[in-house]
Parts: C-alpha cells; sequence; structure tokens
C-alpha cells in the first residue's frame, strides 16, 4: 500500500466515521445549530461529496449526493428529524453568517 492510498483511505474512514455520527448517533443536532457553530451542516457535506465525485469525473445529481450523506433520501430524513428553526435559531444564523461569510 503507497502513502496515497493509505491517507485516502484513512481520510474516507474518518469522513464514514463523521457521518455516522451526525446520522446514526446525533440525528437530533439540527443543520441550522451545526451552520451556526460550525459554518457547516449535512447538505454542505452533501455538496462537498458532488463537487468531489464531479472532480472524479462522476456525474451526481443534488439529491444523489444527500441520499449519500443522510443515507436516505433528504425529505425522509428531514421529515423524521428536522424540525423548524427557531426565530432565536435564525437571527444566530444572520449574524453567525455575516460574521463569517463563505468564499465563493
Amino acid at each position: 500500500m503507497t502513502q496515497t492510498t493509505d491517507t485516502t483511505e484513512i481520510e474516507a474512514a474518518a469522513f464514514r466515521r463523521l457521518l455516522a455520527h451526525l446520522m446514526q448517533e446525533r440525528p437530533d443536532v439540527q443543520n441550522i445549530d451545526l451552520m451556526i457553530l460550525a459554518g457547516f451542516c449535512r447538505n454542505c457535506l452533501a455538496d462537498w461529496y458532488r463537487d468531489a465525485a464531479a472532480g472524479l469525473g462522476v456525474e451526481m445529481s443534488r439529491d444523489q449526493a444527500r441520499a449519500a450523506v443522510y443515507g436516505k433520501p433528504f425529505a425522509e430524513w428531514k421529515a423524521e428529524h428536522q424540525k423548524p428553526a427557531t426565530p432565536e435559531q435564525l437571527a444566530a444564523f444572520e449574524a453567525a453568517r455575516h460574521a463569517h461569510p463563505q468564499d465563493g
């Protein structure tokens, strides 16, 4: 095994553990709270996943990428776990967005 292969396998394992943590161990953590605190959420991970696929020449729809991250269709996961954002969450999200604007 080469160092590049080792690194890729380690990164893939870490990514799978992150997904398992977010999807199985902490589905109660709302995406908006992740955005407020960390600047990314499960949907961002799906976008990055799709971008990585495109970089390798693999076509993937937004829905396919979200299903890969959520482990099921996004609408199904959302209905089971996502709650409407509170006014406090929306205000905190706006404050965080202005304090740390995303690049590009």
